[in-house]
């Protein structure tokens, strides 16, 4: 899929991010690993070996969820220190401490500690700032964000690419067809190919991986202004946590944290592996 409709995208409000202290939110409770393995873990994964190289159109395609391996063990350690997933499962913060941060200074820390890139770090931390105002009562924090887009995409780095400094990514992360193969649901193509290349059916497609249907309904600009772009970070961010915290969700609490997930994937492994690495991120971010 090309990239000429794009163009250069102005730091806007979300994309610029005045993030502060207080975005240093962590999930309290249900400690899943230790930092050192957290840390150790997440710096030694790489993609695998069939995924080096994509097509020469610049567009990859992500295999079903249950083949994207992540760090080793986290989804093993996860079943077996969160038995029942209930028990732990939701997005839980802590107060933020007081007193103003730089923004440059906060991600910097933060990546380095979770070893998430800065720029996809600053959409997931970008669409908490954002929805802390447009719906607080969600209590979405980044962590959240963080994990699904580590399961879904390797933070929009699956297959070598990575995200720019405009938030786009560099290589189009292409979904495999959900035409009822693979164990994945049976979707005719509902955008005439126009997100994810395919007419005859649909794909998930961007760093968050939104099927165009949905995309569709939920797609927002994060800045405001133009078109909404779903390999876009800081709009794909946004739009997942609008997503997340539908039908007045409060993700603060095990029950609601876990509907919100199970729409995203309706499966229980999937579910556990975005509460490890949610979990894991905060745990070596606090």
């Amino acid at each position: 899929m090309g990239r000429s409709t794009r163009g250069t995208r102005s730091k806007g409000p979300l994309a610029a991010v005045c993030v502060t202290l207080a975005l240093c939110l962590a999930l309290t409770g249900g400690v899943l690993f230790a930092v050192d393995r957290v840390s150790r873990s997440l710096s030694d994964w790489e993609p695998p070996s069939s995924a080096a190289e994509g097509p020469l159109d610049g567009t990859i395609e992500t295999p079903p969820h249950d083949e994207l391996t992540g760090p080793p063990g986290a989804a093993e350690v996860n079943r077996a220190e969160s038995e029942p997933v209930a028990s732990a499962g939701a997005d839980e913060q802590q107060t933020p401490e007081t007193g103003p941060r730089a923004a440059d200074d906060w991600l910097e820390q933060v990546s380095g500690a979770t070893t998430i890139p800065v720029r996809a770090l600053q959409g997931y931390a970008g669409a908490q700032l954002a929805l802390a105002e447009e719906l607080p009562s969600c209590n979405l924090s980044w962590p959240t964000l963080a994990g699904i887009g580590f399961v879904e995409s390797r933070h929009g780095t699956y297959a070598g690419g990575e995200i720019g400094p405009d938030g786009v990514t560099t290589v189009n992360i292409i979904g495999i067809p959900l035409d009822g193969t693979n164990n994945t649901r049976t979707i005719p193509d509902t955008d005439g190919g126009l997100l994810d290349g395919d007419t005859t059916w649909d794909r998930a497609v961007g760093p968050m991986q939104f099927i165009p249907g949905t995309w569709a309904l939920w797609g927002t600009s994060a800045t405001g202004v133009g078109e909404p772009d779903p390999h876009q970070i800081d709009d794909a961010a946004l739009s997942a946590g609008r997503y997340l915290c539908a039908n007045g969700r409060d993700l603060s609490t095990a029950q609601d944290w876990e509907a919100a997930i199970l729409t995203y994937n309706r499966s229980p492994e999937y579910m556990a592996d975005v509460l490890a690495y949610a979990h894991a991120y905060a745990d070596a971010s606090a």
